[in-house]
C-alpha cells in the first residue's frame, strides 16, 4: 500500500488514484524570469522520483508541469534588459530545461504555458462570472472569497483570520479586502489579450487552475508543488477550479520542504540563492540530485559547503564500486535480472511517504554487499547486486550511474595491469612501479583486490 501525507487533510493516508492503474499528476512549475536555482531543483528532482517510484511499482503516470510565461517579475526583468517579455521567459525556460535534463529529471508530458492558454483561461474566468463567484470590476475581474465556503480547507486558515496581502492585490474598490484576482486590466507597456472586460492579462493563481484542468480533469489525483505555494497560491487554486465545477479538485495535495540557508529559506526575493550554475561548478549534477534526495522531502533541507562535500563523498563511493564492476565486467551484465527482492525493498521503503533518505541508505546496504562479494570471490553474488544497484539508481531514484572509464579505456588499462603483474611476478618492483604511476597519472587508480587488480577513475 502506497501512503503519504496529503496536505489537504494533513495527514498520512492511503493512496489510491481515481482509475486503477493510472496517476494524473501537475506540478506548478517556474515563472522564467532569472536562473534556476537549488529551490526550483529540490522541487522537480522529488517530484521526478516520485514519477520515477509510480512508474517502476506499475502505474502509468500522466504528469503535467506549467509555465508562468507571463508575470509581473517577467515584464520587470524585460523592462530592466530592453528585451521583449518573451524574450526573457524563452531563455530562462530553456536554462531551466537544461538544467533538469543534468540533473536527470525526465520530461514532463506537456508544459502548457500561460500565452498559449488564454482562450481557456478567458472562458474559465466567464464561468466564474456567470455563477456569481467573480465579479468584474473596472476592466479587473475578482474572485469572491466568502463564495466558497471551504476556503482555508487547504493550508487550516480561518476566513475571519485571513488579511489582504501575501500576493493578493490591494485595491480599495474590491467588494473584500480578500478577493483576488482573475483577471487585470492592461497598463501601458504591458502584454495584453481581448476579454469580455477589455484588454489585459490573467492573474497567477487563475492559469494552473485552467492549464492542470485542460490536461488532467476536473477532479484528477496528485497536485505537487514547494510548501510555499500553499497559500495563497493553491488555496486560490482550489476555491476557483471548486467553485465553477463543483467537484473535488485535486483528491491529493504534496508539498516538498524548503532548502534554507543558515536556516532561511533560499529564495530569489531574499537574494540568498545559488544558481545551478553556481552550484554545478563545484560539484556535478549527479551529486547535486544525491544531495537534495538525502532528506526527507518534507524535511528543511541546510545547505552548506560540509554537506555538500558529504554528498560527494558519499555518492564517489557508489561510483567507485560501479567503475570497479564496470572494469571487472565490461558490458557482460547487462543482462542480468535485479535481485527482485530488494527492488521490492526500495519501492517499500518509497511507499511510506517517498522516504528517499532510507532509500539511499538501502544503495549504502547494497554496495557493503558488493564489497563482501569482492572479498569473497563471488563473481555471480557481485554481478546480481552490481545490476541491482544500477537498476534502484537509474530507474527508481535517478542517478544515472554512468561508469568514469569506458570500454576502450578498460581495454588498454587492462593491458597495462598484464605487463604490471607479469613485471611484479618477475619481482621487476621497480617496473611495476612505473606502470602503476603511468595508470595514475592518467587520472585513475589502481587496487589491489582478492578478485586481482583494478583500476577505477579518481574523483
Amino acid at each position: 500500500m502506497i501512503r503519504f501525507h496529503n496536505t489537504l487533510t494533513g495527514k498520512k493516508e492511503d493512496f489510491t488514484p481515481l482509475e486503477p492503474g493510472k496517476i494524473k499528476m501537475y506540478v506548478c512549475g517556474i515563472t522564467p524570469y532569472d536562473e534556476s536555482h537549488l529551490g526550483h531543483a529540490r522541487c522537480y528532482v522529488f517530484f521526478d522520483t516520485v514519477r520515477r517510484f509510480f512508474k517502476a511499482s506499475g502505474f502509468q503516470v500522466l504528469y503535467i508541469q506549467n509555465f508562468t510565461d507571463v508575470d509581473d517579475k517577467i515584464i520587470a526583468r524585460a523592462q530592466t534588459l530592453g528585451t521583449s517579455v518573451s524574450a526573457v521567459a524563452e531563455r530562462y525556460i530553456d536554462d531551466y530545461l537544461k538544467k533538469m535534463a543534468l540533473l536527470n529529471v525526465l520530461p514532463a508530458d506537456h508544459y502548457p504555458k500561460v500565452t498559449e492558454t488564454m482562450p481557456e483561461i478567458v472562458s474559465f474566468i466567464y464561468g466564474l462570472v456567470k455563477k456569481g463567484t467573480a465579479y468584474p470590476l473596472e476592466g479587473d475581474v475578482y474572485y469572491r472569497v466568502r463564495s466558497f465556503k471551504d476556503y482555508g480547507k487547504l493550508s487550516k486558515r480561518a476566513l475571519d483570520e485571513l488579511e489582504s496581502g501575501a500576493r493578493v492585490e490591494v485595491n480599495e474598490m474590491k467588494e473584500d479586502p480578500l478577493d483576488f484576482a482573475l483577471w487585470k486590466a492592461a497598463k501601458a507597456g504591458e502584454p495584453f489579450w481581448k476579454s469580455p472586460w477589455g484588454h489585459g492579462r490573467p492573474g497567477w493563481h487563475i492559469e494552473c487552475s485552467v492549464m492542470s484542468t485542460k490536461y488532467l480533469g476536473e477532479t484528477f489525483d496528485i497536485h505537487g508543488g514547494g510548501q510555499d505555494l500553499i497559500f495563497p497560491h493553491h488555496e486560490n487554486e482550489i476555491a476557483q477550479s471548486e467553485g465553477l465545477s463543483g467537484k473535488p479538485f485535486a483528491r491529493y495535495w504534496l508539498h516538498n520542504g524548503f532548502v534554507t540557508l543558515n536556516r532561511q529559506k533560499m529564495s530569489k526575493s531574499l537574494g540568498n540563492f545559488f544558481s545551478l550554475s553556481e552550484i554545478f561548478a563545484r560539484v556535478s549534477p549527479e551529486v547535486v540530485r544525491f544531495f537534495l534526495l538525502s532528506r526527507h522531502y518534507k524535511t528543511p533541507l541546510d545547505f552548506s559547503d560540509d554537506l555538500l562535500e558529504q554528498a560527494k563523498s558519499a555518492y564517489a563511493s557508489l561510483q567507485e564500486i560501479n567503475d570497479i564492476c564496470f572494469f571487472l565486467f565490461g558490458g557482460a551484465a547487462e543482462g542480468v535480472a535485479p535481485d527482485a527482492a530488494l527492488v521490492q525493498e526500495c519501492l517499500d521503503i518509497l511507499s511510506d511517504d517517498f522516504n528517499t533518505e532510507k532509500a539511499i541508505a538501502l544503495l549504502f546496504q547494497l554496495r557493503g554487499r558488493m564489497s563482501e562479494a569482492v572479498k569473497k570471490k563471488d563473481l555471480d553474488g557481485l554481478r546480481l547486486n552490481w545490476a541491482t544497484l544500477r537498476h534502484l539508481c537509474s530507474d527508481i531514484l535517478g542517478f544515472s550511474l554512468d561508469p568514469r572509464l569506458d570500454q576502450a579505456q578498460v581495454g588498454r588499462l587492462k593491458i597495462k595491469l598484464s605487463e604490471r603483474e607479469a613485471a611484479r611476478k618477475g619481482k621487476d618492483w621497480g617496473k611495476a612501479d612505473s606502470i602503476r604511476k603511468e595508470i595514475e597519472a592518467g587520472g585513475f587508480a589502481v587496487e589491489d583486490t582478492p578478485l586481482g587488480s583494478v583500476v577505477k577513475a579518481c574523483a
